[in-house]
């Protein structure tokens, strides 16, 4: 479904995406691995056409996102679904509104139609009954659904999550690893998730794939990743403070400062 071809961008003349190369295969779950700061956000900002690349190409459908105009793009991201690292949700709106945000605001869908969504996509990720609850009224893995909910409302092809487990405890981003897995059995989206958090890695991928230095340098199954040769890799999955991707660093001297 999605190709992404020798795709480089640049920040004040720091290259964060560098001839990267993936496909992402229709229907499956891609996780994206990856140091804090590499550009795994970066990437997902460019596969939904949020950032233009300095050159390269991201296929969809056969269709470049990086040739769309802005009705183009708009027309796009109707197809896509988004979890945010933060949720996302808007303070000022309850949980009905923030649901149905996009229907509300993208469709002429009836106030029935819209109310009959929310209330499936708030069933599908475990909560009833919140719709008029505002954003501070809920806990942060309550947040996590209910942005989850937002994102699955009008049903999209493909799913992007960043960071899904961020922010909350280990028994909630377990539940919400759960989740995703349940949603992308039921609803059958390609899924794209970025994270540092291996254990969520494992639990929803059906490949991994790892950014290091702008480009994707590792491409597998999750067994195909844990039983990797490559010592960058290799140190990554371990969570190893030693290894080629700190060499050079003196972690004695950052403690003693």
């Amino acid at each position: 479904m999605i190709e992404i071809i020798n795709l480089c961008k640049s920040f004040g003349g720091h290259k964060v995406l560098d001839n990267l190369n993936l496909c992402i295969n229709t229907g499956a779950t891609t996780v994206i691995i990856g140091r804090s700061g590499c550009g795994k956000s970066v990437l997902l900002k460019h596969i939904i056409g949020l950032m233009r690349p300095d050159s390269g190409q991201v296929i969809i459908d056969g269709k470049d996102v990086t040739k769309m105009d802005e009705k183009e793009l708009s027309a796009l991201r109707l197809r896509f679904g988004m979890l945010f690292q933060g949720a996302a949700l808007f303070d000022s709106l309850n949980v009905y509104e923030n649901v149905g945000f996009n229907l509300i605001e993208h469709t002429s869908s009836s106030d029935a139609e819209i109310s009959k969504a929310v209330k499936e996509s708030l069933a599908l990720v475990g909560l009833k009954g919140i719709e008029n609850k505002k954003p501070s009224e809920l806990s942060g893995g309550m947040k996590k659904r209910v942005g989850l909910a937002r994102a699955i409302c009008m049903r999209p092809q493909i799913m992007l999550y960043d960071e899904p487990t961020t922010g909350i405890d280990p028994i909630m981003g377990d539940s919400i690893n759960d989740l995703i897995v349940e949603l992308h059995n039921k609803l059958k989206v390609t899924a794209i998730a970025v994270t540092h958090d291996m254990t969520s890695a494992y639990k929803i991928a059906d490949r991994i794939a790892m950014m290091y230095n702008g480009k994707i340098i590792a491409n597998g199954t999750p067994e195909e990743i844990k039983s990797t040769k490559d010592p960058i890799v290799h140190q990554f999955i371990t969570g190893a403070s030693k290894g080629p991707i700190t060499e050079g660093i003196d972690f004695e001297h950052l403690i003693k400062q």
